[in-house]
């Protein structure tokens, strides 16, 4: 079995687990370089190199930060490593980005040029519902189909119906959940309101909403602070939870809430990486 084969093996493995990591490729080479086209390497996030080759001291540093930056915001990197005449003839300087691909200075003696691709292995974004509504339900299947990881947390005897949810948790106990991005929705819509929004505000996540009014989030907030819950955390729970679409049955219920978590989870992704200088 040859190294490239390996890798691959275990990145699919990795991918399979729900594991965070960049996979960099060299696609070009000039001259001499220690690294060939096709040659990969699996990048932690802490900027070490799991399995693979990618060259020496030379382009490693390079791609290294590259990997740290693309996890950082799940955008593919392209690296060029050159020595240094060849920047100066292409007017670019090291750590310039034009057109896409980040420059980078070659300094060993070989003076060869390898381009490396970068892109982040991020594992799926993990939707968190409490509640066991027919909101909560049709928000689990839509999710789904939208390449979410979905767990779905409500008491066994609410939960009458078959759901789309991965997995399906009794009651609203801790969770075990992956490290990605997580987004948080509270639909009990009356049944165990208290002990959803508690457990909720517990769950470390980048959004956090309830499928309810203003007024009803405001009394549960005053019950809750009242307990000894944390009066922060609640202030930072959505609601209503979703965009104002005038939405009415559940299932445009769901559909706006996911509207309003795609624009969270896609906040800058699609804004062009800026020049220096500009």
């Amino acid at each position: 079995m040859t190294a490239h084969v390996e890798v691959m093996d275990l990145v699919a493995q990795m991918k399979a687990s729900e594991q965070t990591f960049a996979l960099a490729t060299v696609v070009r080479t000039v001259s001499v370089t220690a690294a060939k086209a096709g040659a990969k390497a699996i990048i932690r996030p802490d900027g070490t190199i799991l399995a693979g080759w990618i060259g020496g001291g030379c382009a490693r540093g390079a791609v290294l930060r590259a990997a740290r930056e693309a996890l950082a915001d799940g955008v593919p990197r392209m690296v060029s490593v050159q020595p240094e005449n060849l920047l100066a003839e292409l007017g670019v300087k090291p750590g310039e980005l034009r057109a896409g691909v980040k420059f980078a200075s070659n300094m060993c003696p070989s003076k060869g040029t390898m381009d490396i691709f970068v892109e982040p292995m991020l594992p799926h974004p993990s939707l968190v519902i409490l509640g066991a509504s027919p909101v909560a339900l049709s928000l689990a299947s839509q999710a789904r189909q939208l390449g979410y990881l979905v767990t779905l947390a409500a008491p066994a005897s609410d939960l009458t119906t078959e759901s789309d949810a991965h997995v399906i948790v009794d009651g609203f106990g801790p969770l075990e959940l992956n490290e990605a991005r997580r987004f948080v929705v509270v639909s009990t819509q009356g049944k165990g309101d208290e002990r959803a929004l508690k457990a909720a505000i517990g769950i470390k996540a980048g959004y956090h909403a309830f499928v309810g009014s203003r007024r009803k989030m405001a009394s549960l907030r005053e019950k809750l602070v009242a307990e000894g819950a944390d009066a922060t955390a609640l202030d930072r729970v959505k609601a209503p939870a979703g965009l104002d679409l005038g939405a009415i049955t559940p299932e445009e219920i769901a559909m706006s809430i996911l509207a309003e978590i795609t624009m969270e989870r896609r906040r800058g992704q699609r804004a062009p990486h800026a020049e220096p200088g500009s």
